[in-house]
């Protein structure tokens, strides 16, 4: 599958939609959803992201390649022209005045319109007004992460075991939800000749661990231990990474699990997390325990007996690693998080940011983190309000300027390390959340050409995302609507607006 490269984004060539849109053509369909449609997972898989190669063997800063500027001749556009005064088509207060007036967009839509290159405005209505940006809120969330932790940095997962290769006694187990303290009713407990020994697997945070990230753990867990002369075992659980409340403040809902430092498929009830994440489904009320049954499980299957039930419990501070399993790069979970629209892969890297800044992982020293980070990079933050990473909170507030911000702050070649931010997005009619749209007459113009994060909550429907205008200049663009009367008639003109940039 094709992907785009680091250079061609830089420059805003005109050849960014069509070389997404052919990669995209051969996408499975989308899920259909009621927060999003995304479609099946081929963002995770693939091995390298966002234009850069990442083998897990150092970390990289990447840098803009040197070819730009010929490949740019190659597409009939000199790299002098980046400089130039972008060629829209026409006045984009004619053009997009009347279509931002449409009652299928409610009473005050907000718009901004931004030449990537030069940083100009070239169109605003209300682009400074607050407003509640649903999933496009994960434009934010991507620029932090990339910007705090690094496209190269990998969540782990461990399983550490006390000095001695016993657990400490004197340290509780805790609890998490009802799950108690483990027994000696768990397999092979027969309590003959050996004692078990105490592991903790440590949640890291990991939203995309699965049963095979899993498997491979347990694998190498079991050889450290067979190295050790070990072959029983008490198992806990430390989810003690997160602080706060778990869950979202929406309540236990499809689009979502528990927030938690450990869960493994989601924590995925209905089978999909077997074919892949994105769309919602029902959720366990225990994602971390469900994890270390699993893993259990899996320990068992290579020899180890295992004594009780896993129980929650903190690893011991002088705790000796067993074995270790990594997240894929954060930009490949960026992308992810993108094209799926993921919000649990939102609410991890959020937390991933807070923990990155010294905060407290939890909703709120995420939103501080978050916010802090983008000051950093001197975006205009003032009065916004970023309650969660995945915009399913009601009361989160940004602007249309912010996001069109955010947007080319990604393109900036000064910051290579934000193109995943791009290259995530969606592509219209094509891939993830826009693979559906763009369908109408007076959108198709847009389709293969537009990447956008969509967003979408009852009454409220946003697009922020790029597309290459005539003359082969990146514009960002961000339209959001609220109190809107219908979602597919909003979501219909909004393709619209958007089409309008690309012809």
């Amino acid at each position: 599958m094709l992907e785009p490269k680091v250079w061609q984004l830089t420059a805003g060539s005109a050849v960014l939609g069509l070389v997404l849109a052919a990669g995209a053509v051969a996408l499975a369909g989308p899920w259909d959803s009621g927060q999003r449609k995304a479609e099946r997972d081929w963002a995770a898989a693939q091995g390298g992201t966002g234009g850069a190669h990442h083998d897990g063997k150092r970390v990289r800063t990447p840098a803009p390649a040197p070819s730009a500027a010929r490949v740019l001749a190659e597409l009939g556009v000199s790299a002098e022209s980046l400089s130039a005064p972008a060629d829209l088509p026409g006045d984009l207060t004619t053009t997009l005045g009347p279509l931002l007036e449409s009652p299928d967009l409610g009473p005050e839509p907000a718009a901004s319109v931004v030449d990537v290159a030069t940083g100009e405005q070239l169109y605003g209505q209300r682009a400074d007004r607050l407003m509640a940006p649903a999933s496009t809120i994960k434009i934010a969330t991507a620029v932090a992460a990339l910007s705090a932790l690094g496209p190269d940095h990998r969540i782990p997962t461990t399983v550490v075991t006390a000095d001695g290769g016993k657990g400490d006694d004197d340290k509780p187990a805790g609890t998490y939800g009802d799950r108690p303290p483990g027994s000696d009713a768990g397999d092979g407990a027969d309590g003959k000749g050996e004692d078990p020994t105490e592991i903790t697997l440590v949640g890291g945070g990991d939203a995309t661990l699965d049963r095979a990230g899993l498997r491979s753990l347990a694998a190498d867990t079991a050889r450290a231990l067979r190295d050790r002369g070990v072959h029983r075992v008490t198992l806990r659980f430390d989810v003690s990474l997160y602080s706060g409340p778990r869950e979202h403040p929406i309540g236990p809902n499809d689009n979502i699990a528990p927030v938690t430092a450990l869960m493994a498929g989601q924590g995925r009830l209905d089978g999909s997390a077997a074919d892949s994440f994105g769309g919602p489904a029902p959720r366990s009320g225990d994602p971390a325990g469900d994890a270390a049954d699993i893993f259990a499980d899996l320990l068992r299957e290579r020899g180890l007996r295992t004594s009780g039930q896993p129980a929650a419990g903190k690893a011991p501070q002088d705790a000796d690693r067993l074995a270790v399993t990594y997240s894929r790069p954060v930009s490949t979970l960026v992308e992810r998080m993108l094209t799926n629209s993921d919000n649990d892969i939102a609410e991890s890297l959020v937390r991933q940011t807070a923990i990155e800044a010294g905060r407290p992982a939890s909703f709120a020293g995420a939103q501080q983190a978050v916010q802090a980070e983008l000051k950093k990079l001197k975006l205009p933050v003032d009065g916004v309000l970023l309650r969660d990473g995945s915009g399913l909170n009601r009361h989160d507030r940004l602007t249309g300027g912010l996001l069109t911000a955010l947007l080319a702050r990604a393109a900036d070649p000064g910051r290579p390390e934000l193109r995943p931010v791009l290259t995530g997005l969606p592509v219209a009619g094509f891939s993830g959340t826009l693979q559906g749209r763009y369908t109408d007459a007076d959108a198709t113009t847009g389709s293969g050409l537009i990447r956008a994060k969509t967003g979408t909550l009852t009454g409220v429907n946003a697009l922020a995302g790029t597309v290459v205008g005539p003359g082969g200049r990146l514009l960002a663009f961000a339209f959001l609507a609220q109190d809107a009367p219908a979602p597919d008639t909003a979501q219909r003109a909004l393709d619209h607006l958007s089409a309008e940039l690309a012809s």
